[in-house]
């Protein structure tokens, strides 16, 4: 026993969420994966997979929670290089996947450089604001959003360009722990106001060029029908070539901003293209009930394409019911407030930054998934962090966890404050 307990060191709290978080994974995926299982002809592989894939990133959130704190600096300008090559190669070379180029293909695995990112984000962010804070308490020097805004903005711009929810991810919780580190308040306003104009201009565009789609769609039209279209020179091509590769995911993004109102008629619900994944969540949900279906008795994991990723969620509601959707959403909160008081006991700022900026990293991303699967946001393709079907993505999750977890050895509980004797 005593073994047993020295390999699951660290916070106790942390350690129950990850693995009840790990456990609902393999049941679910399992079953939302029937799909996978149609392909492949093989009932078992996808469980074997997915199995495999939690397995390594528990052996990984082992590893990496074994591995003191002030270790995890020493790794930044690797880990900063690593990122940003990676993602200069992803963007001119990587596969695509639902219209997107967003993972590295290599002998026998594919990654996303886009979850490192985000990890290698929140380590440097964390880095300088703990080496930028003043002597006299007061907060963070003005000079510090200087850095952090150089090193993160142009990963937040090359992640964006194929993954817009991700990099918006991203950048909100860089935002937030520059935020709570106490940057001063005038900076914090002034990047606030540019943030406003910036997504602005954006919508813009997007409302603008995305419409650009339709043109496109017309001309393999004519095409097709054998109507003659005007030449264009090799030098127009490369150019158009060019252009799209920085806007081909504007229409992609005017479609979800530009989400169909629900019929206030459940008659006029109709299944088509552009609401297909959502209507077929609402109906896994509305189809639940308080204790659900039973896991393994889905029925609409049949229709969504990505029932074990993006929309597992609605398939552990359509299973378990009310209750399993309120104790999913509850071990995220106990993440976060386990973390918290972790990042509280800290003697140092960096652990305490470190921590705080992971954990709002990992929740914040279930609050996207699980709005968008019960129908309360815009559709954005991010799995459910430790539960979704993944290879890159769960074991860089599990590795944050291990990080958490490595914190949370060495910050000191709490001792209580001795009233003065007289």
């Amino acid at each position: 026993m005593n073994k047993i307990g020295n390999l699951f060191k660290g916070d106790k709290g942390i350690w129950t969420v990850f693995l009840f978080l790990c456990l609902i994974s393999v049941v679910e995926v399992f079953s939302a994966s029937s799909t996978l299982t149609y392909k492949t002809h093989n009932y078992l592989g996808p469980l074997i997979y997915h199995s495999g894939t939690i397995l390594v990133g528990v052996l990984v959130a082992i590893v990496t929670l074994n591995i003191p704190c002030r270790y995890f600096k020493l790794l930044t300008p690797v880990m900063l290089f690593i990122s940003y090559a990676t993602l200069l190669w992803v963007l001119l070379w990587g596969e695509s996947i639902n219209g997107a180029n967003r993972v590295i293909q290599l002998p026998g695995f594919t990654f996303q450089p886009s979850e490192i990112a985000k990890g290698t984000m929140v380590l440097t962010a964390a880095q300088i604001l703990s080496a930028m804070q003043r002597e006299d308490g007061s907060g963070s020097d003005p000079t510090a959003m200087k850095y952090i805004l150089w090193l993160s903005v142009p990963a937040v711009l090359l992640i964006g360009l194929e993954n817009l929810s991700t990099a918006v991810l991203l950048f909100g919780v860089i935002y937030l722990m520059m935020f709570f580190a106490r940057v001063p308040m005038k900076q914090i306003g002034k990047l606030t106001g540019v943030l406003v104009l910036f997504a602005a201009i954006f919508l813009g565009l997007v409302f603008g060029l995305g419409s650009m789609d339709k043109q496109a769609e017309q001309e393999l039209a004519d095409l097709k029908a054998g109507v003659k279209t005007e030449q264009v020179s090799r030098q127009e091509k490369t150019e158009k070539n060019a252009f799209e590769k920085l806007t081909h995911r504007f229409g992609t993004w005017r479609n979800r901003l530009l989400k169909p109102g629900k019929p206030k008629d459940p008659k006029d619900y109709k299944v088509d293209d552009k609401n297909y994944q959502v209507t077929h969540a609402n109906l896994a949900i509305a189809s639940s009930g308080v204790i659900g279906k039973g896991p393994g008795n889905s029925v609409e994991r049949d229709y969504l394409p990505q029932a074990f990723s993006d929309f597992i969620y609605a398939i552990i509601i359509e299973e378990t019911g009310i209750i399993g959707a309120i104790a999913v959403v509850f071990l995220y909160v106990i993440l976060l407030f386990r973390a918290a008081r972790i990042a509280g006991r800290c003697e140092n700022n960096f652990p305490a930054f470190l921590v705080l900026g992971l954990a709002l990293l990992l929740v914040f991303q279930a609050a996207i998934n699980m709005a968008v699967a019960v129908d309360f946001g815009i559709v954005t393709g991010q799995p459910l962090p430790l539960v979704s079907k993944g290879g890159t993505s769960t074991i860089v999750n599990c590795a944050y966890i291990g990080v958490i977890l490595s914190v949370s050895r060495s910050a000191k509980k709490l001792k209580p404050v001795k009233e003065p004797t007289n």
